[in-house]
């Protein structure tokens, strides 16, 4: 196992071949499978590892700025191109009205780097994954303005991605570390298990933060950087079955925003990346619920999306990149 800085240095290694199987952000094995931002290798999504768990944080000096038709000219830092927070950040500001390529500035900063340029003003907020936005709070520099679990409930974030050679070649190897993963998450999923996974993860060698940012996150009780305790339980979850219309509503994000053009066919992309099947599998196996379908309809922002209407949704949005 090797530890990567940065996630464009993950992709262009798995690229590379020089890893069967890596820890990615949910939009990437869709990213490279279809070819946006680099050629089409065949790369799987076979596990979800966390919903929810990331938030959109603004510097302190933003208190009195909380609506974002207030933010044009503002300059925002998200992980990756190919990230859900990327697509969230977008989707939230073009529903305020804010068109994302041409009011505000979205840059790709490192997660471990965004509290560094808030506090410099190099950017005016980020929407990150946890526990970045609650170490913003922690250091004073910015407050939490919003959950992306109150943009959408449930959204996929991290994911276990292997690629499709890995999957097919070497099949023992890919279903243990698949099970590892799976038995993992059931163990988080436990909110008993937590302040003890707080203290596993926070040291140097995982994510170098001080244990209370990560327990703030991980249990949901946690200072909003306002003045406020906040309690909200579901901050973060743990359920990894890669639901297939996860898959097509990032397709149509990346179609929205100009990462993938012409016609697509997203039912099938979708279950060729997400292996919910394999998923299930396994999820069985270590007693975790398993759903009956691959497919459901859920809602962003109120706005409901239904997975085999992916066209129609897309075009129903006035701010984007393509054109109908």
């Amino acid at each position: 196992m090797v530890k990567t800085a940065g996630w464009a240095v993950i992709r262009d290694k798995s690229l590379a071949k020089e890893y069967d199987a890596a820890h990615m952000l949910s939009p990437m094995p869709l990213a490279i499978s279809v070819g946006a931002g680099s050629n089409p290798i065949p790369w799987t999504m076979p596990a979800v590892e966390n919903i929810n768990g990331q938030a959109i944080t603004l510097a302190v000096k933003h208190k009195d700025k909380r609506d974002p038709k207030m933010w044009k000219g503002f300059k925002f830092a998200v992980p990756f191109d190919y990230s859900l927070h990327n697509y969230l950040l977008r989707y939230y500001l073009a529903e305020h009205g804010i068109d994302p390529d041409t009011d505000v500035q979205i840059r790709s900063v490192p997660p471990p780097e965004m509290v560094a340029n808030l506090r410099a003003g190099n950017i005016d907020g980020f929407l990150a994954p946890d526990p970045v936005n609650q170490r913003a709070v922690y250091d004073g520099v910015g407050f939490i303005h919003v959950l992306t679990k109150d943009i959408w409930e449930g959204h996929p974030c991290c994911a276990f991605a292997a690629s499709k050679e890995f999957v097919t070649t070497m099949p023992n190897t890919y279903k243990a570390l698949l099970r590892a993963v799976i038995s993992a998450t059931a163990t988080a999923s436990n909110p008993a298990n937590r302040k003890q996974i707080a203290e596993a993860i926070a040291p140097a060698n995982y994510l170098n933060q001080p244990v209370t940012v990560v327990e703030q996150v991980l249990t949901g009780t946690y200072a909003d950087g306002l003045g406020g305790i906040q309690k909200v339980p579901g901050r973060i979850g743990f359920e990894p079955f890669p639901w297939e219309s996860f898959a097509v509503w990032i397709l149509t994000q990346m179609k929205r925003w100009g990462q993938i053009k012409g016609d697509i066919d997203y039912q099938k992309i979708a279950k060729e990346v997400f292996l919910a099947t394999d998923a299930a599998a396994l999820m069985k196996e270590v007693g975790l619920p398993v759903p009956t379908s691959t497919t459901k309809k859920f809602s962003v922002m109120k706005k409901e999306f239904d997975p085999a209407k992916p066209e129609e949704y897309l075009n129903s949005f006035k701010i984007r990149k393509v054109s109908a």
